[in-house]
């Protein structure tokens, strides 16, 4: 039998955009390992592109949790760009409070899915940050992932298809600090 996994026996570190070369590897195999039944989809396949997009942000912010040297998940983003909150379309009225930090991919490894580590490093994001608001985009045809970050405090403002070969996506909502 297989021993217990538990998040809080990880070693969570945080990088920055100064760290991509360092661990633009480990974000690459978490995210192969975490949609490995989904790498034959063109878009999951271009996901180096997408860390290089969002590791080339000057405030690129990242986390990644280690069990020994192994990486086993990972939750970066960066701040939105002012006055260009895409997310607003979706509100009428909008919020007042605007300053936003975009959370744009969050990945754990199939072994330590349902152990808190999603949680835990999501929480370690966006525990320190500044901005009023965060957003994320879940993927629709992922009802359960939805939900689990609606009870971390998001909430879905409307749906959006940022790519033509990507999924359509739940732009999702929530108030800085998470609740």
């Amino acid at each position: 039998m297989e021993p217990s996994l538990s998040a809080a026996e990880l070693d969570v570190r945080r990088f920055t955009h100064n760290d991509l070369p360092r661990i633009r590897q480990a974000l690459i195999d978490v995210h192969a390992d975490a949609y490995a039944e989904a790498m034959e989809d063109e878009f999951n396949q271009r996901f180096p592109w997408f860390v290089e997009h969002w590791g080339g942000h000057p405030d690129f912010a990242c986390v990644i949790a280690f069990d020994g040297d192994e990486a086993v998940a990972f939750a970066y983003g960066a701040p939105s760009t002012p006055q260009r909150e895409w997310w607003r379309e979706h509100l009428d009225p909008a919020p007042t409070r605007s300053r936003t930090f975009s959370y744009s991919e969050l990945a754990v490894r199939t072994k330590w899915r349902k152990t808190g580590t999603a949680e835990l490093v999501t929480r370690a994001l966006l525990e320190d940050r500044d901005e009023d608001l965060v957003v994320l985009l879940v993927d629709t045809g992922h009802p359960r992932v939805q939900a689990l970050y609606e009870a971390w405090g998001f909430r879905k403002v409307g749906a959006r298809q940022p790519f033509p070969d990507s999924p359509v996506y739940a732009v999702m909502l929530a108030d800085l600090p998470l609740g």
